[in-house]
C-alpha cells in the first residue's frame, strides 16, 4: 500500500508522518511513537481505553484514521506532564486513590481534561457524562468522579 505523508502535531511537537493510510491513530501512537500511555482496549470505540485529544476535543484513537489528523494537534496522555511535573489532574488522581487496575486511567484522564478545559467548575452529573464513554472495570468512579471534581 502506498504510504502517504502528513503533518501534524503530537505532544506539543510538530511531525511530518509518512503513514499507512488505512492505519489507526492508536496504532500509530502505540507502534510508531511508542506512547503505550493510550491504551488498547476493544478497538471498536466502547471502552474509551484509547482516548486522546485531537484539537482539544477527546476522541476514541481506535476509530481515528491516522490521516485524519493531518494539521491537527493530538495530545496523548505523556503530553499532559510539563516540566517533569504531572498534571493537576493526575496528581488529583492519585491523590483520591482514583488510579486501581490504571487500564482506565489514561483515557478517563485525557476525557476529563476536555471538560475542565471547557468548564473549569463542572456539577458531578457534568463529570459522570464527560466520562461516560470510558469504563472502569475496578468500579472506582466514585473516587475518579471526587478526584476530577477536586481540579
Amino acid at each position: 500500500m502506498k504510504k502517504i505523508q502528513i503533518t501534524t502535531t503530537i505532544n506539543n511537537k510538530p511531525r511530518k508522518l509518512e503513514i499507512n493510510p488505512n492505519q489507526t491513530l492508536l496504532d500509530l501512537l502505540r507502534d510508531e511513537f511508542g506512547l503505550t500511555g493510550t491504551k488498547r482496549g476493544c478497538e471498536v470505540g466502547e471502552c474509551g481505553a484509547c482516548t486522546v485529544l485531537i484539537n482539544g476535543e477527546a476522541v476514541n484513537s481506535c476509530l481515528v484514521l491516522a490521516p485524519q489528523i493531518e494539521g491537527k494537534e493530538v495530545l496523548t496522555i505523556e503530553g499532559l506532564a510539563e516540566k517533569g511535573e504531572l498534571h493537576p489532574l493526575q496528581k488529583s488522581f492519585m491523590k483520591h486513590d482514583a488510579v486501581h487496575c490504571g487500564y482506565c486511567t489514561p483515557g478517563m484522564i485525557m476525557s476529563a481534561k476536555q471538560l475542565v478545559d471547557e468548564n473549569p467548575n463542572p456539577t458531578e452529573e457534568e463529570i459522570r457524562t464527560a466520562i461516560s464513554g470510558n469504563l472502569c472495570r475496578c468500579t472506582g468512579y466514585v473516587q475518579i468522579v471526587d478526584a476530577i471534581k477536586e481540579v
